[in-house]
């Protein structure tokens, strides 16, 4: 499956937080909206980078109290995991991997159009799964076969 396809069934687009908002504020973000992820930006048209549960966790460890009134672009990573609309769901499991991240930016051209999560990819290889499973019983038990 194509990666623009998970976006079609998903929904596109990205919450997004301004670099000069706290830490704080992203975390109660994450809380109420019941995410872990966001995109950094100035505008809707450029992001500038992303800011995930562990990057704040991070800052924890590292900052301690006061990291959650950090500026955001001050804890962000920069150097954002991204990905095509026209790859694979297999080309994305394995920057997951490699990468060690939970999310990919998904880029259609230049612009920013969606992310994929780890929940997107369990989801999605449920799903085949259960299809998979679901055609074998029809195969066995002949049904649904001409």
């Amino acid at each position: 499956m194509l990666v623009g396809e998970i976006m079609k069934n998903k929904g596109v687009g990205v919450i997004a937080v301004a670099p000069d908002q706290t830490m704080l504020e992203v975390l109660r973000l994450f809380r109420d909206s019941n995410i872990g992820f966001v995109v950094v930006s100035k505008s809707n048209d450029e992001y500038l980078g992303s800011l995930s549960e562990r990057d704040c966790c991070n800052a924890v460890a590292e900052y301690g109290a006061e990291a959650a009134m950090m500026r955001v672009a001050d804890v962000m990573n920069r150097n954002v995991a991204t990905c095509s609309t026209r790859d694979l769901l297999p080309v994305v499991m394995g920057i997951m991997t490699q990468r060690r991240t939970r999310h990919v930016l998904v880029l259609n051209g230049g612009d920013v159009v969606g992310v994929v999560s780890i929940g997107d990819v369990v989801k999605h290889r449920l799903d085949e799964a259960q299809r998979t499973e679901q055609e074998l019983q029809d195969y066995i038990c002949g049904t649904r076969y001409h």
